[in-house]
């Protein structure tokens, strides 16, 4: 089956807001090897906390961080 990673709109938020992996990590004390981890969508596990304080740093909903259009 394979393993599931976490779909996230995390590269194209960050594009607009001209932001990258290293000012979220700075503004949000979360590990830049988690949130690279969340950019290119290898993020087995990530825990509910951590995607709240890099959609709550970003300014837009759970909903609208993660890709939940499938």
């Amino acid at each position: 089956k394979g393993v599931r990673y976490l779909k996230n709109n995390m590269r194209v938020i960050l594009a607009k807001k001209r932001l990258k992996v290293a000012d979220v990590a700075r503004e949000t004390g979360l590990s830049k090897s988690t949130l690279t981890a969340l950019y290119y969508e290898r993020a087995k596990n990530p825990s509910l906390d951590t995607l709240k304080k890099v959609s709550s740093y970003l300014g837009v909903t759970l909903d609208e961080f993660l890709d939940t259009k499938d």
